[in-house]
């Protein structure tokens, strides 16, 4: 069986890629995962989706506001994903949640699965979802996720995304919810990388980057960065070094661990971000600069052939923003290993800490 999917605020293709690339092989045939339509504001983003997920069929990515978008015209879908903003929710910020922007943005996703009630979906957010509103959001979401459509279980996991083999500490809340009448619930898939974690330097150096590979362009990095990078070591930040009095930072209030941090190679990489002024765009171990953008996809798990379009700013954005293929592929496999009525190696999920939501929601 195929399944259809379809896809809101789609971004550059983090959840299809790892979607389109699972499949679970039956006794009587396969299960596996087609793209059948996608949405996000963002034309950079519908560009490179379009390039390397659907060449063939550019129509069905309509780049366009969630807000004007016409649900009731889509094609009938199977499995939906979202990755629903997370800017309100995120730790870096002002964690404005609902209040904000950016927060109510998931009920869109509400209403897709209430009009094509889709066998699954999969919502992804970032960890701060948890705690965003003084911990109210995440209940809402999944009261209102739960009673969606015909009805869903629900399995809700803060996965660690080095422990899955992705060589970034990225850590993701992952929503799937499996109709209710089909009587099945989804299990998080065991960890495979959790005392062996892939390094920032085995993922960048094996093999090396081609130096004609797509989005390989350095930045220009100024003297007295490249100055101050030349005295952080691996692992260390801009606060962590032993700086000379002129190369220190003179910030009073914040002071974020990422700015003019440097990769340890023999360690995952910190979370890359999508956004942020100087000191935020990641920094090579070895050599005194800004990491390139096929260096960041690399620490994503994008392919190198994976082509992203915009400029070098708006390319690091949607590689930011992205839920790594490789973590997406693990958990959409293993859906379709759940509908198939495949065992596999489970963990108990692990986003509740208090019991009357562990009790109302697992």
């Amino acid at each position: 069986m195929i399944y259809r999917l379809g896809e809101l605020f789609c971004g550059p293709g983090g959840l299809a890629k790892g979607a389109l690339e699972s499949k679970v092989l039956t006794s009587d045939g396969s299960l596996s995962i087609e793209h059948a339509w996608a949405n996000d504001i963002d034309q950079d983003s519908c560009n490179t989706y379009t390039h390397n997920i659907c060449p063939l069929s550019p129509e069905t990515v309509i780049c366009c506001d969630v807000k004007q978008l016409d649900i009731a015209s889509l094609p009938q879908i199977d499995c939906f994903a979202y990755g629903f903003p997370c800017n309100d929710f995120s730790i870096v910020g002002e964690q404005k949640g609902f209040t904000g922007e950016y927060g109510p943005l998931y009920t869109y996703g509400i209403k897709v699965i209430n009009h094509f009630k889709p066998i699954f979906f999969v919502a992804e957010n970032v960890g701060g979802l948890a705690s965003a509103n003084e911990g109210k959001s995440l209940p809402i979401i999944l009261k209102e996720l739960e009673g969606a459509g015909s009805g869903y279980n629900l399995t809700t996991n803060l996965y660690k995304s080095e422990e899955y083999g992705v060589p970034q500490t990225r850590h993701r809340i992952i929503i799937v919810g499996i109709r209710k009448d089909l009587g099945l619930f989804f299990k998080v898939p065991k960890t495979t990388h959790k005392f062996n974690p892939v390094t920032a330097g085995e993922a960048l150096l094996k093999p090396p980057i081609s130096s004609d590979a797509l989005n390989n362009e350095t930045t220009k990095q100024s003297q007295i960065v490249v100055e101050r990078l030349k005295h952080i070591k691996p692992g260390q930040n801009v606060w962590t070094a032993d700086l000379p009095d002129h190369l220190k930072l003179n910030v009073k209030n914040t002071k974020l661990s990422q700015i003019y941090k440097r990769l340890d190679p023999n360690k995952p990489s910190y979370t890359l971000t999508g956004s942020g002024g100087g000191g935020t765009h990641g920094y090579h171990w070895s050599e005194p600069r800004a990491l390139t953008n096929r260096e960041r996809a690399r620490l994503q798990t994008f392919p190198d052939s994976y082509f992203f379009s915009g400029s070098k700013e708006k390319v690091r954005k949607q590689i930011g923003m992205a839920v790594p293929p490789k973590l997406a592929k693990i958990i959409f496999s293993h859906v379709l290993k759940t509908l198939a009525g495949i065992n596999y190696d489970s963990s108990v999920a692990n986003i509740f800490e208090e019991p009357v939501l562990f009790k109302k929601y697992v």
